[in-house]
Formats: structure tokens, sequence, C-alpha cells
């Protein structure tokens, strides 16, 4: 398998995880958001990523190179394909409120912080793309941490690692960037320390990959 990715994508990171606790083996294909007017925009990453976005999971099949994007279809992918360590819940309504606490974070939240939104805000809005998206994790992660509380043990899900913890760890990471105060999410800073005991997170972040750059 290959994953197009890049260092500090909170979606590429998501995989990055996922493959992780999995135990898959991966190459990386770093794609930089920024560098050249960004990689992503090339004609060989369309063709790759019509969407130009990353991360791109590629993979064979028959002899057949097969591509999933969206960060959120590939966990699913994987979690179907290989299943164990499972990341699901068995019990439907917990798979639901995985689900649901996941696309909080995919939905609710990440979008409005995504690095084409905030080029618009800033260039063509004239606005301040860092209060924009501060804002929007505020927002966010106050409604997280209300519905995480239902189910939190050591994890957002009891005892077991799942998506929701997969999303919960970078969604962090990137409200700290936009210099969001943390204290008002107790849970999720807690489930989040958690997380960053286990190997496969220690793995995946930012600073690990190889195409990670000194900030």
């Amino acid at each position: 398998m290959k994953l197009y990715s890049y260092w500090r994508s909170s979606c590429s990171w998501r995989v990055r995880i996922a493959l992780n606790l999995k135990g898959l083996a991966y190459t990386y294909e770093a794609v930089h958001l920024l560098k050249d007017g960004g990689q992503q925009n090339t004609e060989a990453y369309r063709a790759v990523s019509p969407m130009r976005t990353v991360p791109t999971l590629e993979l064979e099949e028959g002899g057949v190179v097969r591509r999933l994007s969206q960060s959120l279809a590939i966990l699913e992918y994987l979690e179907e394909r290989y299943r164990t360590p499972a990341l699901l819940p068995a019990d439907p309504l917990l798979r639901a409120r995985a689900r649901m606490l996941s696309e909080m974070v995919n939905s609710g939240i990440q979008p409005l912080q995504n690095l084409s939104v905030l080029q618009l805000v800033k260039s063509e809005l004239k606005g301040d793309d860092k209060a924009f998206a501060a804002h929007w994790n505020m927002r966010g992660l106050a409604g997280l941490e209300a519905a995480v509380k239902e189910t939190a043990g050591t994890y957002c899900l009891g005892e077991t690692v799942s998506f929701a913890d997969i999303l919960l760890v970078p969604q962090l990471y990137s409200a700290r960037r936009f210099g969001v105060d943390l204290t008002p999410y107790p849970t999720l800073t807690r489930i989040e320390a958690a997380c960053e005991q286990l190997p496969a997170f220690q793995a995946a972040y930012p600073d690990r990959q190889p195409d990670a750059v000194p900030i």
C-alpha cells in the first residue's frame, strides 16, 4: 500500500494512525500542500486525486491499482478488510456513536479550518483566517466534549480505541495551532493524553513523518 500524505494534514494523520493500529505496512508518498503553489494542484496528482486532497490510499487488488480518498472512507475500508484490531464497537448503538463523534470532527470542525478555506477567507474575503478557524474549533470542541462524556472511559468509547479517538487527536493538535485554549475540554484532553501513550499514535505524529519540516 502507498499513502499520499502531508505531514501536518489532520486527515492524513487519521489514516496513518489507523494503518499503524492495524499493523499494516505502507510506503509514504509526500504531497506538499504549500510548496510550488501546492503539489496537490499538479496534473500528476490530479490524476491520483481529482479533488486535489490528501490523503489518498493506493493499493493493488488482482493486479489492478485501486485508490481511495477521504479519510473516513479509507478508515471504513481498513476496518472491513482487516478486522483486527477492531476500531468500531460490536454494539450497533456504540458503532453509530463512534461514527457520530467522528463526524462531529470530520464534518463540523475540520472542513472549516482546511487550508483552501482559510486561504479564501484571508486572500479573497480579507478576513482573519486564524480567528475564523479558532471560532469553529471552539464551537465544535464544546459539542464534542459534551457528547463524549456519555461514553468516555480511557478513550472516547470506553476502554478500546475507536475511530473517534483517531479523529480526536489530530483535531486537538490543529486547535492548538490556531491558539485555542483547551482548558474547557478536560475529557477530550484526558483521552488525547491516553492515546499519545500508544505506539501507533506516536509513530503517526506529524513531526515523525519523512516530509516534516521544523516550525
